[in-house]
Parts: C-alpha cells; sequence; structure tokens
C-alpha cells in the first residue's frame, strides 16, 4: 500500500520496495540470522507475512507549540515527530478516529491550570507526550501519557468528549510509560478473544500487534502441543494468549508465569469471570530466578514468549536439568536472541525441529518466530 510517509516516518524501513520484494528481502534476512543456529536438519516452514491495515495498538507522539499540535511518530534516527493523518499499517478504526484525538489533544493542551509549588502558584499546562490506542474487540483503548498530574479542568475535557465520540469505550491517564494508568472515563470494559474467552484488557497492556498475528502464533503453539496431556508451564504469559488457547486441551493443566502484579491479577480476574479451572497462575520474575530441576520435571511441556532480551536464565535451567520437559516451545521477537537461547537448549540436549518466521512487523527490520524443540532419545 502506498504511503506519503516514505522515507520520512520512521516506522517503515522497507516500504519504499514492492511487497514482494519486501518479503524476499525478509526472509533471507532472517535465513541469514538463524544460520548461527548449531543444527542442522531442521524444518524452516513457510514464513507467514501480516500486511496492512491489521495493526490493533499503537503510540503516537504528540507536541503543542506555537498554537499547532503534530500528531504522530518520530522520524528516522530523529525525536522529531512526523505528523501524520493515518498509517497504513493500523486498523481503520484506528485510522478513523485520529482526527478527533487531535482535537482533545488540542482542546488538553490550551487548558491550563495552576499548581502550588512552595509557596507560590504556578501555571502549568501540557506540551509533549504520547497518547497509547489499543482497538479491542468491542472499541477503543485510550491512554494519554503526560508527566503531570490530571487537572480537573482535563478530566471535564475527556468526560465530554468520550461521550461524543462512540468507539471510544475507556480513556486512562498515566504519567510514564511505566507508571499506573489511572482510568478517567469507561463506558465499557474492553476485552479482547483469547481462546473462546472475552478477555478484559487492563489500560495499556501489552498485546500481540495484530489479531492475526495472535493467531498466528496461537496456532503455531497449538499445533505443536495438540496431542501433549499433563502439565503445561506458559513462561512470561502476559495476558494469558497461549494459556487460553492451550487449556481448551482436554487432559492439561496450565501454570502461567509472569512478573507483573497488575497484569496477573487482571489474568485471575478474567479466568475467574470465565471459570476456567485448568489455568493456575504463579508470580516470578524469570530474569531473575531460575529454575532447579524439581520444578522443571513435572511439566511435560514448556512455551516461552520474552521479551527482546531473550530468555537466557531460562534456557539454561532447561539445559542444566537431567529431568527436563520433554518439549519446548519458544515464541520470539527477536530473532538474534533466540539464536543464543536455541543454541543453549541444543546444548543441553534439545534437538530443534522447526522454525517459523511469522512477520507482524510489516515493512521494519522486526521479526517474530516460532520455534518447536524436543529432548534428544526421546
Amino acid at each position: 500500500m502506498s504511503c506519503p510517509y516514505v522515507n520520512i516516518c520512521g516506522g517503515c524501513s522497507f516500504r519504499d520496495i514492492d511487497y514482494e520484494e519486501y518479503c524476499k528481502l525478509k526472509e533471507q534476512n532472517f535465513l541469514k540470522t538463524i544460520e548461527a543456529i548449531n543444527a542442522c536438519n531442521y524444518k524452516i516452514s513457510s514464513p507467514i507475512f501480516i500486511g496492512d491495515g491489521c495493526r490493533r495498538r499503537a503510540t503516537f507522539a504528540f507536541e503543542y507549540k506555537k498554537s499547532q499540535l503534530t500528531l504522530g511518530f518520530n522520524q528516522k534516527s530523529s525525536h522529531q515527530i512526523t505528523d501524520i493523518d493515518k498509517c497504513a499499517l493500523l486498523s481503520p478504526k484506528i485510522n478513523e478516529v485520529l482526527p478527533s484525538l487531535r482535537s482533545l489533544l488540542i482542546d488538553i493542551c490550551q487548558s491550563s491550570w495552576t499548581e502550588k509549588k512552595g509557596k507560590k502558584l504556578t501555571k502549568c499546562s501540557v506540551s509533549k507526550g504520547d497518547i497509547f490506542v489499543c482497538h479491542a474487540n468491542n472499541g477503543l483503548d485510550v491512554v494519554l501519557e503526560y508527566d503531570s498530574v490530571l487537572p480537573l479542568e482535563h478530566r471535564m475535557i475527556i468526560s465530554e468528549y468520550i461521550y461524543q465520540v462512540g468507539d471510544v469505550i475507556r480513556i486512562s491517564h498515566r504519567r510514564s510509560a511505566f507508571s499506573y494508568a489511572e482510568t478517567i472515563v469507561e463506558k465499557e470494559k474492553p476485552f479482547v478473544t483469547m481462546g473462546k474467552c472475552n478477555v478484559f484488557i487492563p489500560a495499556g497492556t501489552f498485546l500481540q500487534p495484530s489479531e492475526e498475528g495472535q493467531k498466528a502464533l496461537s496456532d503455531l503453539v497449538c499445533k505443536y502441543l495438540s496431542d501433549i496431556k499433563g502439565e503445561i508451564a506458559d513462561l512470561f504469559c502476559g495476558v494469558g494468549t497461549f494459556s487460553y488457547v492451550l487449556a481448551l486441551q482436554n487432559g492439561v493443566n496450565i501454570t502461567s508465569m509472569d512478573s507483573s502484579e497488575a497484569l496477573l491479577k487482571g489474568f485471575q480476574d478474567s479466568l475467574n469471570k470465565n471459570q476456567i479451572t485448568n489455568i493456575k497462575i504463579q508470580n516470578k520474575n524469570l530474569f531473575k530466578y531460575s529454575f532447579d530441576n524439581d520444578e522443571l520435571k513435572k511439566f511435560s511441556a514448556i512455551v516461552f514468549d520474552p521479551p527482546r532480551a531473550g530468555a537466557k536464565l531460562l534456557c539454561e535451567s532447561l539445559a542444566k536439568a537431567y529431568d527436563k520437559p520433554n518439549f519446548v516451545v519458544a515464541v520470539s521477537c527477536n530473532p538474534s536472541t533466540f539464536v543464543n537461547d536455541a543454541n543453549t537448549l541444543i546444548s543441553g540436549g534439545y534437538d530443534l525441529q522447526e522454525i517459523t518466521l511469522v512477520d507482524q512487523f510489516a515493512y521494519s527490520n522486526h521479526s517474530e518466530l516460532v520455534a518447536f524443540f524436543t529432548k534428544k532419545d526421546m
């Protein structure tokens, strides 16, 4: 799809080339990266490409300067914002709401307030920040992010806005990317579908970038573990993307682990609402704490989907265990760190059986993958 911001916006590195050429280049770069895996005779499946118009979440930067609002994405290798009207990657609903969000931000930036700082009253206003938009199944979830308190004037502006724009169902505010997001107005609780469940999502939470990408990854995980019985661990579980679909299989119990208390609380609330009894949640920092053999031996299979840094400590634990799980499925958004994890697993007694490129980040340098390992001499 053509885009007026080619070679300006930093989001799509390869938008200026033909799509078929891009797909070939992406696959070539991927294959070059995984050449460093210390294994042979494993299958490389046909890649899965997720195209334009599918991204269901995005974070836009904004700046208000000289009575003008700039809203968009950073330019290449720059903190300067490219002002955009729409983005070819995003779902139509997100693009449709951008003009009204622009108006909302202008109203907020033009509305000043006073704060007491020391013994003085200081006039304050918002001049820059970010806005996170997520296209949930039942509407749009919006998080305003700027480093200040949310004054009454802004709360009133937000309340008036949300009841005029039908597609926006919740607006929250947080002071930074990793701080608590306070819900300001919620017309409905945003939800997405995982397995057969409608899962309520916390404000600003991480989701797979697209529903199509989520399905592709989940289908691959279930393909590899469709015949598994017993205990399965879903590590770096997030909101439960893989736990929900695996829990549909007969004869399995899922242990889902992550380290965010707020995220896991939402996960548990969703399990209670959907009356799912074969998923157990455990809070564990998987970057800090390893597993011993007794912890690992109870699992028939392990699925892990870490951040870009990979799962070094986990893979070292699996490699050292003498009574290790028979099956491991690795999901990775960084093929380079995956190569290190794969080599650790291979050196510790696993065979790599299959690997699949899933391109959720169209026209970018980023690739995602799913890989399947089995214990040697099974």
